[in-house]
């Protein structure tokens, strides 16, 4: 089963100017329309857009809910799955000077 990591990003709450586009809901759906693009060069696949809510301060004491609006983009992830490498110790090569050393003590005539 393929596996997917997501990104979320705030909707554009402004349009751009487009030759095509006429009014407010065109140039707004000109600037959805370029960011979906833009992700999709990168391999982001435009899933789904929500509203949430957020809970923000209004004044000293007071909260307001405020809803803003998400688009949902993912993309595949690789198959295989990501361990950490642990360091494996090498073996370290006898030193060939140490036995020598000792070989020279043991040949005396």
């Amino acid at each position: 089963m393929p596996q997917f990591e997501y990104k979320v990003l705030p909707a554009p709450t402004k349009g751009k100017r487009n030759r095509g586009s006429k009014g407010g809901a065109g140039r707004l759906a000109f600037a959805v329309q370029e960011m979906i693009n833009d992700l999709a060069l990168s391999g982001w696949e435009y899933q789904r857009s929500d509203t949430l809510p957020l809970q923000e301060r209004s004044g000293l004491t007071g909260r307001v809910t405020v809803y803003h609006n998400m688009l949902v983009f993912r993309r595949p992830v690789d198959d295989a799955p990501h361990e950490q490498s642990l360091a494996v110790p090498r073996k370290s090569e006898p030193d060939d000077n140490i036995f020598e050393a000792d070989t020279h003590d043991s040949e005396t005539p």
